[in-house]
């Protein structure tokens, strides 16, 4: 009882740092939710589309940042191949998991969308340097647990499916690698350069990464495509969704890191079961409000524990990783001048 946090303790740690990152991840997880219905209801629909569904997305942070940053008129803090090479990534997680929703139940997809957060924990360790104690283990474990329920009891009320599982199980689990590799290049960028150049380099070059997939996958899947109100609805839908999430993503991502990120968008499958209820009227038992508790012990937990960002400048000095980009600038600046 000892090694208990004392009262003062939970009070110079629960600060108004700490409640406005979990109200930023409870809004990007609804924003999730969002994006996983519409989704789910392209998929039901008959459209197999799941590149052209982010296209939207990538286009409006594409125009919407790269104005702002036009406005600037700096330059380019990181290489463009490093945003192209982020981009790339950030386009085969969406279009893995998108695809996944034509062979697999949502469900499932949700399920094994949880593996990200084991990636990314093992990849801010390996490359950004991150440690984290027992207490914020223990806080992530809570959380993969809580949401572990909350399936569980929507696999009870609706039931599994889809037309082949096992390909749909291996597109979500390969998409999460993509996933994670995203967040946590992603959090490298926004804790060093700036918010506003990452999420409009991430729409450009993920919105041409994407053309050029479209293509060559997507092509004959398009002229095949009846458009209808409900389908134009859902791509709109998805479209601002994305948006929104790639636009606050960032602001966790910078104060807080990858993992918490991930940790807090788990909760956007409960939000996306107060949606089927109030949109399709379908009952959930206790099962889910007892995986909701725990979910938020979890997040707490983790939030409460997890230290002071480190500054940008210690980042540099104490991990190889970070100097990277760096000495490839001096590099070439070295190379400009002997020539």
């Amino acid at each position: 009882m000892s090694n208990l946090p004392s009262p003062a303790w939970w009070r110079s740690h629960v600060n108004l740092r700490t409640l406005y990152m979990l109200f930023l991840g409870q809004l990007l997880s609804f924003f999730l939710a969002l994006m996983s219905f519409t989704s789910s209801l392209i998929a039901n629909l008959g459209v197999d589309t799941p590149i052209t569904q982010t296209l939207f997305t990538y286009l409006l942070l594409a125009l919407v940042y790269g104005g702002i940053l036009l406005h600037r008129r700096e330059k380019l803090r990181v290489s463009w191949y490093w945003y192209l090479l982020l981009g790339f990534v950030d386009v085969q997680g969406n279009y893995l998991v998108n695809e996944a929703y034509q062979f697999s139940s949502i469900t499932s997809v949700t399920l094994l969308d949880c593996f990200t957060i084991a990636w990314v924990l093992i990849l801010t360790w390996i490359f950004l340097g991150a440690r984290y104690s027992i207490w914020q283990l223990f806080g992530a474990a809570l959380c993969v647990v809580g949401l572990g329920i909350v399936l569980l009891s929507d696999a009870g009320v609706a039931g599994g499916g889809g037309s082949q599982p096992l390909l749909g199980d291996v597109l979500v689990i390969a998409g999460t690698i993509f996933f994670a590799l995203s967040n946590v290049g992603e959090e490298f960028c926004v804790k060093k350069r700036d918010r506003i150049e990452v999420v409009c380099m991430i729409g450009v070059y993920g919105f041409l990464v994407s053309v050029c997939q479209i293509s060559i996958l997507e092509l004959k899947s398009l002229e095949s495509v009846e458009w209808s109100t409900d389908l134009i609805l859902a791509f709109v839908g998805y479209g601002l969704a994305g948006f929104m999430l790639y636009t606050l993503g960032p602001f966790v991502l910078q104060m807080s890191g990858a993992t918490l990120f991930n940790l807090s968008i788990l909760t956007s499958d409960m939000w996306a079961v107060v949606v089927r209820i109030f949109f399709y009227h379908q009952e959930v038992d206790w099962l889910y409000y007892l995986s909701f508790a725990i979910v938020v012990i979890g997040l707490i937990i983790y939030s409460v524990m997890e230290k002071e960002p480190a500054p940008v400048t210690s980042l540099e000095d104490g991990n190889p990783s970070y100097q990277i980009l760096e000495d490839e600038s001096a590099t070439s600046r070295n190379e400009s001048l002997v020539s």
